[in-house]
Order: C-alpha cells, then sequence, then structure tokens
C-alpha cells in the first residue's frame, strides 16, 4: 500500500459500503449520543449566553430572576416547536425544509443561508469561548497565544470529523458526561449553600422592580429586562440542530428525535437557569481574564485545595464542552449545505460523501469559513456572540413562520388540534422574532450589520449559483429531448467478440450527452469498432443515502439508463453491454470498472464527454465536476485511451 493510502487509511479508517444493511445503522444515532453530539452546542452556550444577559443588567441584578424564568420556559418552548418540524419533516432538514415548503424556496433561501452562517459561527465562538474559559487558568501573559489555540483547535476537529458523526461524538462524549455531572452538582450545592438568599430573592426582586418603575417608569424597566433576556439569545442556539440531521438518527426517527429535544431542553434550561440563578446569589464581580462562570464558581469552593481542583477540573470542561459544542457545527452544517445543493443552491460537490459516508467537503469548507472570521475578529466571544445569535434567531423565526402557515391550512381538514398547535406556534414565533428585532436594533452598530451582509452575501452567491443550474439544466433538458431516440425496431441478438476493436463510453445521468458520445464516436470511426460498452456509476450522496429504498430506487434508474443504450445499439445490429458501478466516488468506481473492462477487451478505447460552457470560468468548473477529465489523467497513467469528444451548451 502507498504511503499515501496508508496515512489517509490511519486517520480516516475503513471505508463504509453503502449497500450493506448495517452500514446506516452502524453510522446512525440513537438519542443519547444524539444529545451529546448536536446537544452540546446549547448545553456549551451556558458558559456565555447567561454571562452576557446578567452583565447587560448593569446594577440591576436582582431582574435577573426574571431572565432564569424566561430563559427556562424559552428553551421549552422553542424544542416543542422543533418537535413539530421532526414530525412534519423527519428526512431532515429543519428550517430549511420547513421554509422551503411551507414559505417558499426563497425564504429557505434565506433559512439556510442564515444557518450557514450560523453553524461557522458557532464553529468559531465555541472555539474562542473553549479558549477563554482554558485560559482562565493560566496568567495573564499567557493570553498571546489564545488565538493560535482556537485556530489549531478547529484543524483538530476537522480531522476528527473527516472519520465520521459518530466517531467523533464516541471520541468526545467523556468530556459532554463529565460538564453536565459536574455542573449540576456545583449548581445545586451553589444554591442550596445560599438557601437564605434564596427565600428572599422574589421579595427582594419584587422591591426593587416596584421602585425601580417608580423612579423611571415600567417602559425604561421593560426595555432593560428584554434587551439582557435578548442578549442571552445565544442560550438557545443549538436547539435547531436535532431537527436539521433526522435522517442521521436511529429508527424510529421522530421518537428518536423528540427524546433527544427532550434531552436537550431538560439539561439545557436546569445549566443555564441555574448560572443565573448563581449569579443572583452569589453576586460575582467582573476580574480581568476570567469568565463570570469561573468567577462564582470560586466563590462557591474557595480557596481549599479541594476547592481548587475541583475548580480547575470545572473550568478544564467547560473549555472541554466548548471544543465539543464546536464539532456541532461539523455535524449539523454540512448537512444544511448538501440539503441546498439538493436544490440547486450549492455546488453538487456539496452533496457528496467520502469513503467514510461524511459530507468531507462541507466539514472542509466550514472549518475554512470558521477560521477567517475567527482571526478576523481576533477571537472575541462578545462579538461573535452577536453575530451569532442574530443568525440562529433568523432561523428560528422562519421555522416557526412556517409551522404557523402549516396549522392555519389545516382548519380546512377540522382536526381538532390545529387551533392549539396554530396559537403555541404563534406564541413561539413571537418569542423568538421580538428576540430577533431587540437585538438586530440594539447590537447593529456594534456587529450586527457584519451578520447582516455576510448572510446577503451567501444568498446572493446562491442566487447566482441557482440561475447558472437552472439555466444548464433547461439546456440539457432540451438536448436530451432532442437527442434520445426511442427503440423502434426489433432487436438482435448480435453476440460480443472480446478479440474485436471496442468502444467503451461513460454514460453520465443525462442520456443525451451520453447519445452525443456514441453517435460521434459512430461518425468518427465508420465501422471500426465491432463491440459497445456503455459503463455508468450511481454515486451515492446525501439525497440516496437516506434508507434503502432511496438506494434501490437510485440502482434501478442507473441500469435502466444503461439498458436503454445497449437496446439501442442491439436494434441496429450492433453488439453491446453494460457495466454498472455504485459508491460515493465517481472517479474511482469507474477507474476499477475500467480496469475490468480492459482486461475481457484488450484492444478497446475509452470515450467520454466534456460540457463546453460559452464563458468558462472559475464558477463553472466549481459547480460542474471535471470527471472526464481525471478519468483520462487515471487512465493514461495506467496506460489506457480515453478520448474527450467535446459539447457545447
Amino acid at each position: 500500500m502507498p504511503d499515501i493510502k496508508r496515512i489517509k487509511h490511519f486517520f480516516f479508517g475503513d471505508p463504509l459500503n453503502p449497500f450493506q444493511p448495517n452500514t446506516l445503522r452502524h453510522v446512525s444515532l440513537i438519542a443519547f449520543l444524539a444529545w451529546v453530539g448536536l446537544g452540546a452546542d446549547g448545553l456549551s452556550s451556558s458558559c456565555y449566553g447567561p454571562q452576557e444577559a446578567y452583565m447587560a443588567l448593569g446594577i440591576h441584578t436582582n431582574f435577573a430572576l426574571y431572565i432564569a424564568i424566561a430563559t427556562a420556559i424559552t428553551v421549552f418552548v422553542i424544542s416543542l416547536g422543533y418537535n413539530q418540524v421532526i414530525e412534519l419533516f423527519p428526512s431532515g432538514g429543519g428550517g430549511y425544509k420547513v421554509a422551503t415548503q411551507l414559505l417558499g424556496p426563497h425564504i429557505g433561501l434565506v433559512s439556510g443561508a442564515a444557518l450557514i452562517v450560523d453553524y461557522v459561527l458557532t464553529i468559531a465562538v465555541s472555539a474562542a469561548s473553549a479558549m477563554d474559559a482554558f485560559f482562565s487558568l493560566l496568567p495573564i501573559s499567557f493570553l498571546a497565544y489564545k488565538l493560535v489555540a482556537e485556530v489549531a483547535l478547529i484543524f483538530v476537529l476537522i480531522l476528527l470529523n473527516m472519520r465520521g458523526m459518530k466517531e467523533s461524538i464516541k471520541f468526545l462524549m467523556p468530556i459532554f458526561l463529565g460538564f453536565f455531572v459536574i455542573h449540576i452538582s456545583l449548581i445545586t450545592y451553589g444554591i442550596f449553600a445560599h438557601h437564605k438568599g434564596l427565600l428572599l430573592i422574589v421579595p427582594k426582586t419584587l422591591k426593587e422592580t416596584s421602585v425601580t418603575i417608580a423612579q423611571v417608569g415600567w417602559i425604561p424597566v421593560l426595555a432593560l429586562i428584554l434587551h439582557a433576556y435578548s442578549l442571552g439569545g445565544g442560550t438557545y442556539t443549538g436547539l435547531e440542530a436535532v431537527s436539521n440531521n433526522v435522517n442521521r438518527l436511529r429508527e424510529p426517527r421522530v421518537a428518536t428525535g423528540k427524546w433527544t429535544m427532550f434531552y436537550m431542553a431538560v439539561s439545557l434550561s436546569f445549566t443555564a437557569g441555574g448560572i443565573i440563578l448563581l449569579f443572583l446569589l452569589w453576586q460575582p464581580v467582573p476580574t480581568d481574564g476570567q469568565t463570570l462562570n469561573a468567577v462564582v464558581f470560586h466563590d462557591i469552593l474557595g480557596d481549599s485545595s479541594f476547592g481548587q481542583i475541583t475548580l480547575l477540573a470545572t473550568l478544564l470542561f467547560e473549555a472541554g464542552l466548548l471544543f465539543v459544542a464546536s464539532n456541532t457545527g461539523f455535524l449539523a452544517g454540512p448537512s444544511v449545505l448538501a440539503n441546498m445543493a439538493i436544490d440547486g443552491w450549492m455546488p453538487n460537490r456539496f452533496r457528496h460523501l467520502s469513503t467514510r459516508l461524511v459530507i468531507q467537503n462541507g466539514v472542509i469548507l466550514f472549518g475554512i469559513f470558521a477560521l477567517g472570521i475567527l482571526l478576523w475578529c481576533k477571537g472575541k466571544v462578545d462579538l461573535l456572540v452577536v453575530l451569532y445569535s442574530i443568525n440562529v434567531f433568523i432561523t428560528f423565526s422562519l421555522s416557526l413562520l412556517g409551522m404557523c402557515v402549516y396549522w392555519a391550512r389545516q382548519r380546512s381538514k377540522a382536526s381538532p388540534r390545529w387551533v392549539l398547535r396554530l396559537l403555541f406556534s404563534f406564541f413561539a414565533f413571537a418569542i423568538t422574532s421580538s428576540i430577533l428585532c431587540i437585538t438586530l436594533i440594539t447590537k447593529f452598530q456594534s456587529g450586527g450589520w457584519l451578520t447582516v451582509m455576510i448572510t446577503l452575501m451567501v444568498v446572493f452567491v446562491c442566487l447566482l449559483i441557482k440561475n447558472h443550474y437552472r439555466q444548464f439544466h433547461r439546456k440539457l433538458d432540451r438536448v436530451d429531448v432532442e437527442l434520445k431516440q426511442p427503440i423502434a425496431h426489433p432487436l438482435s441478438d448480435v453476440k460480443l467478440d472480446p478479440q474485436q476493436p471496442t468502444a467503451v463510453i461513460l454514460v453520465g445521468k443525462s442520456p443525451g450527452v451520453a447519445m452525443h458520445t456514441l453517435l460521434n464516436v459512430i461518425r468518427m470511426f465508420p465501422r471500426h469498432f465491432k463491440n459497445f460498452v456503455f459503463v455508468s456509476v450511481g454515486v451515492v450522496d446525501v439525497g440516496s443515502f437516506a434508507g434503502q429504498e432511496e438506494l434501490e430506487k437510485m440502482r434501478i434508474e442507473v441500469d435502466a439508463n444503461l439498458k436503454y443504450f445497449v437496446d439501442y445499439c442491439k436494434q441496429y445490429g450492433m453488439a453491446a453491454e453494460a457495466y454498472a458501478g455504485f459508491g460515493t466516488d465517481t472517479v474511482h468506481e469507474l477507474t476499477v470498472l475500467a480496469e475490468k473492462i480492459s482486461k475481457k477487451y484488450l484492444n478497446c478505447i475509452f470515450f467520454a464527454s466534456k460540457l463546453i460552457f460559452d464563458h468558462d470560468n472559475f464558477l463553472t468548473r466549481m459547480l460542474h465536476n471535471e470527471t472526464a477529465l481525471t478519468m483520462q489523467r487515471n487512465l493514461h497513467l495506467q496506460g489506457k485511451e480515453l478520448v474527450i469528444l467535446p459539447m457545447k451548451i
């Protein structure tokens, strides 16, 4: 085995066969693993979301009680809203599919673009927060190396995710569970250790509320509470990840998804609400170089040796969980990208799977973009959280608005539950859209404008890609109609002679392009080739790797396309046969089939068509796979001939 293959095998592992019935089960997630992998983003937000909300209250810290209650309620409201999404869209896609199918494709594009930017920021903000927690343990002089550590963290995650979703989750599970256990214990201990203050919280909060309203009025008080509540909006991020990845869950998917959402809601509401309550009880004083969580946990644990060791373990687990949360962006983001690629908003290459059945191109793209934005903002968590929370609430709001539209349409069916579902969806929509508006208004000049611009840029690029694919497919459909000819004559049974000259024609999805290749071969080499062999590969991508039914449907389509060309040749008395391959890598499967065919037909030449555009540029090369050129290079290295026939389109 060459060194490069040995290294690849070491890092990425053995290839997986998508046609094995156990493979889908092997890569699917049970509710517990989904909670660990997809719920880490939400749970980790308790490391920075509550702090942002509490600090925004200024001197009116007693108002944190309202924030704690509102946070716990909001988590459950959004979770229940996304349970409806899981029911209606068990094939995954979440907020993107909801908006696309219920509000229209262009609204879906906005939701998808917001999700893409959101998951890039998930990686960036979690990596930055992880290093903030870790460097809270070190002297201030070490802060100069924090950005370098964040970059290294993202590179590790890219490599880890190349092995697969389940593998990365199992590797990071001990960190997640360690964080959860130690934080539940500290929150519980911190509240009971201050139980006398706990009894005074409600009367003190009510008293401060009445006094402040008497001084400035109820509108400024309400505005302050809503402002702080909206700044803690980062706490709810990650709740949408399950609905985006329902197709990755173990059957029955809907039930697994709902259990996952329940685990996420309970753990996040207790942790986030509990930490805000700790801030209210212990009144931590902000300290340079330390997170507010670090300060309050130090106050709770004290300066004893046991306290110092426990604090060290707590902050290490916080940093570790943020590391796990950063991984959520790599788990969920590429799936959104793949669903948008299926609909033509993104290049087709982002729906392809690696040999480990990973959306490899998406993982790499998200890693590069996360590194770019991390370097641009120099790892500042406060700026990243602003960018982060705006986009996630765009998707929240559009998804819940879509559910409102859906349940409003159900009234004609006289469903007894449509009214309650509609009211609940509207209530959830009102909460998320209010947080979105407040965050946009208050943080627009301090960074909010940037996330709006980035999202609009993604939308603009997607529109360009969609327009190109629309024109391309329109022309390709015309070619198929013009060149695909009916099978009218009786088929002759001409036997193949492996010793005679053989034309091997690569067949893609378009029958018109393959017919163009066949007709040109016959025209350029009249009566020279006695055998015609047609080769096609069914590509297992995100669309087909959703279950055995989809894989079987793809197999039938490939076989039917090849049978058409064999029958076409036989009706004119030409000997023909076909070879089909299936896998995640088109070039690899074609190369394997080419070796097999070359052994049988020693006097063979391979033919393929390459589409030529009027304006060939980087965009067209990015949007279309250069399979013919890659195959030509591979076959030339093996001493075989592949002739590329240009086809202008």
